[in-house]
């Protein structure tokens, strides 16, 4: 079977395709800004592996022998399942193979943002470390005692939520359906954005969620509250967003996701100082890309032999 990962490969991984060849599978590897290659491999491809790069109605029609579009994680809005469906392509995803990954990066850039990391290292590299102005001191902060709300409770929040309590952070969350086992106190939206020193957002981007924290939404926070986002850059109204941090309303942000990916440089946020920020690659461990290959692998197997796919969506 043919079959394309579209992204870049480590050396290690690389090696770990080539040896699917075993089980059936050529991988071809191919990195999502080679456009000419991608083009050049579509006639033949059977199975898609997507991360990032949009899966559009033109992909679809350029892969006449395509049967599988295979997410390498969970969210499949980057995915025309429209066209998938008119032309009998299965779309499948894997929840919970980088659950781990994106708590631990939440995490991370809670931290960053409370701790002011990116600002702290530009002065360190700078030689300027210990020259650092005396009101940023007032403007550092730890996750212990301050109250946490996580915008979702699936399985990144459901794991996240028992750390940052142990933090001895107070945790809320907003879930539109019943969670009587969380590990934190259920508030609605609105309120969960009053209370909050720390917003977190962990749900899927759709037509309800699009621009969920907007200048309105923002009114609401604490002032000088921290908006973290792992989860789609579209959920944010960056233009708000800048605003906000510029003017302090908000007064820290931490981003592995942005409305336009990749992000320019010519973006506002990139060049603020109480924004940590990393290129959506919250999903991105070794650990992550192992497990998350055993389910694309195994969907292939099965998808050869006829067999029900493992969490298809289309």
């Amino acid at each position: 079977m043919n079959v394309v990962y579209h992204y870049a490969a480590g050396p290690g991984l690389t090696s770990r395709l080539a040896e699917l060849e075993r089980e059936g599978l050529s991988v071809s590897v191919c990195a999502m800004p080679d456009r000419d290659r991608f083009a050049e491999l579509l006639p033949e491809t059977e199975a898609l592996w997507h991360l990032l790069e949009p899966v559009t109605a033109e992909v679809v029609a350029a892969a006449p022998r395509l049967r599988l579009v295979q997410k390498i994680g969970v969210g499949v809005n980057t995915i025309d399942l429209e066209a998938a469906r008119r032309r009998g392509i299965a779309v499948c995803n894997m929840p919970g193979t980088n659950t781990q990954a994106v708590v631990e990066m939440t995490l991370l850039l809670m931290l960053g943002a409370l701790r002011r990391v990116s600002q702290l290292d530009a002065a360190t590299r700078a030689g300027r470390g210990w020259g650092l102005p005396a009101d940023l001191q007032d403007r550092l902060g730890e996750v212990h005692g301050r109250t946490v709300g996580l915008v979702g409770y699936g399985a990144v929040p459901s794991r996240l939520a028992p750390v940052l309590r142990a933090m001895g952070a107070r945790v809320l969350f907003a879930s539109r359906s019943g969670k009587p086992d969380a590990a934190g106190e259920p508030r609605p939206l609105d309120d969960l954005l009053a209370e909050s020193d720390v917003v977190s957002l962990h749900v899927p981007l759709t037509p309800d969620t699009e621009r969920l924290i907007d200048a309105a939404a923002i009114a609401r926070m604490k002032p000088g509250a921290v908006i973290v986002n792992t989860a789609r850059g579209g959920l944010v109204d960056e233009a708000a967003l800048i605003d906000a941090l510029r003017a302090g309303r908000i007064g820290a942000a931490g981003l592995d996701v942005f409305e336009t990916e990749p992000t320019p440089a010519g973006n506002a946020l990139l060049e603020l100082d109480n924004v940590v920020c990393t290129p959506h690659v919250a999903w991105l461990t070794r650990e992550t890309l192992e497990r998350s290959l055993a389910v694309a692998v195994e969907n292939c197997r099965r998808l050869a032999a006829g067999e029900d796919l493992l969490h298809r969506v289309v």
